[in-house]
């Protein structure tokens, strides 16, 4: 008896694998190409989609009708500025090729990216180590203004510029993504220590969000991490709030106990705590020639004026004391100082500005990714104090200009980029 056996070509197999392989390839493409054509709406809408509206429906929020307006007022703003702006032009559809070509002037961008990062790193750590920033320093009302705090202040944006110029490196093939990941996760190591000296989460959860989104226009992370990603921080923020609560006790701080994880995470809450408010308020808050005057002229050469303190204002129209801070998250503070045309304006004049940015005469170089980076880091940022947030954007800008001098060394005289 004869047993017939089917023999499987192995070259159907691997144009099988080839094609499944290259339309993965297609469909990254075109959610990247997606991406880059509404920036701004991607990152408005990536919380709130993710953590804030879930948040609040498993909750059975009263007012998550609130929430949804707020979000559909700020992609009003971005989404039509930026359909708007696809009619002058769309990003390079070879983004990647585009990218390595703008960079291929700079030569010497990844000495100059690793530079960045150190002295961010370095900044970071110290201010830290000196108490700026800090909790305990917080509640007591003394900030330390010693020169060196204020040094260190110069540079609290370069960990964004540090991220934008390693992507920049790696998009334009002077860095591997080994590297490249690498460089990111000493970035977050040094987050999460600076967590660890002053008993505050926050600035770590935003700088992953900020890596994480930025690097999902930018193409080098996948749509999918920051689901996970989302994901992993729900799962994990327990025990990282048991863990903070346990340094505040050990610096000293009174921690509530009433107060659980689970509440810490009612972002919902957060924002919709301003919808019975009639808008909009004025708390004193930054406005009009203040930022031009915070936001351009460092504090070295301006050391009497008064420290921002919109948080510590909100927290008292709250019925809190002033030693602490609270915001609306940022959608909802736009509301509650501008209003609701306050909030389509200034989305809308951020996705303008970011649509300048990536498709201005071509694709973009290290300069003009700094500053989307920027945008993203400082000005839009979902958790940000608005419209401090702002004036950052604005401090950040001024101290990258250092940044882009070295650029210009290193585009001008290649031979001599930093080591």
């Amino acid at each position: 008896m004869t047993c017939s056996r089917a023999v499987s070509d192995p070259g159907s197999e691997i144009d099988v694998v080839e094609s499944r392989a290259a339309s993965s390839g297609r469909h990254r493409e075109l959610v990247g190409r997606l991406l880059r054509c509404y920036p701004v709406s991607f990152l408005v809408l990536a919380p709130y989609a993710l953590l804030i509206l879930p948040m609040a429906l498993v909750n059975d929020n009263p007012r998550t009708g609130f929430i949804v307006f707020l979000v559909g007022l700020a992609l009003l703003g971005s989404v039509s500025v930026e359909t708007f702006c696809l009619l002058l032009g769309r990003p390079d559809p070879q983004w990647r090729r585009g990218m390595r070509q703008a960079t291929a002037r700079y030569p010497g961008i990844y000495p100059v990216a690793r530079l960045v990062v150190l002295i961010s790193i370095a900044a970071a750590l110290l201010g830290a180590h000196l108490g700026e920033g800090s909790l305990v320093a917080q509640i007591s009302g003394e900030t330390s203004d010693t020169p060196m705090v204020a040094l260190t202040k110069l540079f609290s944006g370069w960990a964004a510029l540090g991220f934008a110029l390693l992507v920049a490196s790696h998009l334009g093939g002077h860095l591997s993504k080994a590297k490249l990941y690498g460089w990111l996760g000493a970035l977050v190591v040094t987050k999460a220590f600076v967590t660890v000296l002053t008993a505050l989460t926050a600035p770590l959860i935003a700088f992953v969000f900020f890596a994480v989104t930025a690097g999902v226009v930018c193409g080098v992370f996948r749509l999918r991490y920051l689901v996970f990603g989302t994901l992993v921080l729900v799962l994990l923020w327990p025990a990282m709030f048991d863990y903070r609560n346990g340094i505040r006790e050990d610096q000293g701080v009174a921690v509530d106990d009433a107060v659980t994880a689970t509440d810490r995470m009612r972002l919902d809450r957060q924002l919709t705590v301003v919808a019975p408010t009639e808008v909009p308020v004025d708390l004193g808050q930054p406005e009009g020639v203040d930022y031009l005057r915070y936001g351009l002229v460092p504090r070295l050469l301006d050391p009497g004026r008064p420290a921002l303190t919109t948080g510590q204002r909100i927290n008292q129209y709250l019925g809190g004391s002033r030693t602490s801070a609270s915001n609306f998250l940022l959608l909802g503070n736009m509301w509650f100082f501008d209003g609701p045309v306050g909030v389509v304006a200034v989305h809308a004049f951020w996705a303008g500005f970011v649509a300048l940015l990536l498709r201005w005469r071509g694709r973009p170089g290290p300069a003009r990714l700094s500053l989307v980076c920027l945008v993203f880091s400082d000005a839009l940022l979902w958790s940000g104090t608005y419209p401090d947030s702002m004036i950052g954007f604005l401090q950040h800008a001024v101290s990258a200009m250092a940044v882009f001098f070295l650029l210009w060394l290193a585009r001008r005289f290649p031979g001599r980029a930093p080591a």
